[in-house]
């Protein structure tokens, strides 16, 4: 969340300096971590990247220079996250700068530095952090209903897919929608509509397990993904979030609605060869089967030979 501390990587090699470095930077509302060559602040980054960084130029293995170098050059590994650099050394001459800002630096402060003049550089980054917050929520989330967006949720589906194929588990896939629809639009209106969604979506997303994705798939239609998951566990799950939906009716224009959804799933065992697209075709049929047995249902295929061709 964009209210959550900025967290910022300390490279320090003088044991003292880094420590009261921390001390100010903890006091001024950062969360931090402090390191003491460059090599262990290159494992944190690729392990856990921070929103910021404070590099001393001058330190044993990797140093500030190479480390603002490495990572501008690896925005796959960094997967988009953007990190902003401060490099903090003694060199204070023209050429020193522009080769440090020249090398993916952001902003440079010069050896013995002014304690206030570091507090002002670092708020300037932390605006810069926390409107790239902002902007990859508005990028990842859907406006309306808090979930991942469509882009996102595909995103993540692929890559759960092939984790799963790599660790030789289970997937889950299930795919929800509202019952009816489509008349509460034409009944109570599109605001209604939104609200019933938001609704639904708030309520779906609180009973599903902490590691599994869901994201607005298109319209009222929600995808979920739950790893390590088999078909038993897929149907009880499915049947509990169409229980936690209708369980309290939503107040709609002095109305009081109880709203169903369905659900069709199925898991992709990690020996399967079928694509993406191809599992969630799949799910969009049992979703159907669901609707076909009369709505507030629910439908897993639960024995399906998920090989190209046999499908």
């Amino acid at each position: 969340m964009v209210d959550s501390p900025v967290r910022i990587l300390i490279a320090e090699d003088d044991r003292i300096s880094g420590l009261i470095l921390e001390h100010h930077i903890k006091k001024w509302g950062y969360e931090t971590c402090l390191v003491h060559d460059g090599e262990q602040a290159w494992n944190i980054i690729l392990s856990q990247p921070p929103e910021m960084a404070l590099f001393d130029w001058m330190m044993p293995g990797i140093n500030g220079l190479e480390l603002c170098r490495r990572l501008r050059q690896s925005t796959d590994s960094l997967e988009g996250e953007y990190i902003y650099i401060i490099l903090l050394t003694a060199r204070d001459e023209r050429a020193d700068i522009i080769q440090g800002l020249e090398a993916g630096a952001d902003d440079y402060i010069t050896k013995p530095f002014d304690l206030l003049e570091l507090k002002a550089r670092l708020n300037a980054g932390r605006r810069i952090v926390e409107l790239h917050r902002l902007l990859k929520r508005q990028a990842t989330y859907d406006f309306l209903t808090s979930l991942l967006n469509r882009r996102t949720i595909i995103e993540q589906a692929e890559k759960e897919y092939m984790r799963a194929k790599r660790e030789k588990r289970p997937l889950g896939f299930m795919l929800i929608d509202i019952d009816d629809f489509k008349k509460i639009n034409d009944t109570f209106g599109h605001l209604a509509g939104d609200k019933i969604l938001a609704v639904v979506a708030e309520r779906l997303q609180r009973n599903i397990r902490s590691y599994d994705k869901i994201g607005r798939y298109g319209g009222d239609e929600i995808l979920v993904l739950l790893p390590n998951c088999s078909s038993q566990e897929l149907a009880l799950i499915a049947n509990r979030l169409r229980l936690c939906v209708q369980e309290e009716p939503i107040a709609i224009n002095h109305h009081s609605l109880t709203i169903s959804i369905s659900a069709g799933g199925l898991t992709a065992d990690h020996n399967s060869s079928l694509s993406l697209h191809e599992l969630i075709a799949l799910c969009d049929q049992a979703l159907y089967q669901a609707k076909k047995k009369g709505r507030n249902q629910t439908f897993i295929i639960e024995s399906i030979v998920l090989a190209k061709g046999e499908a």
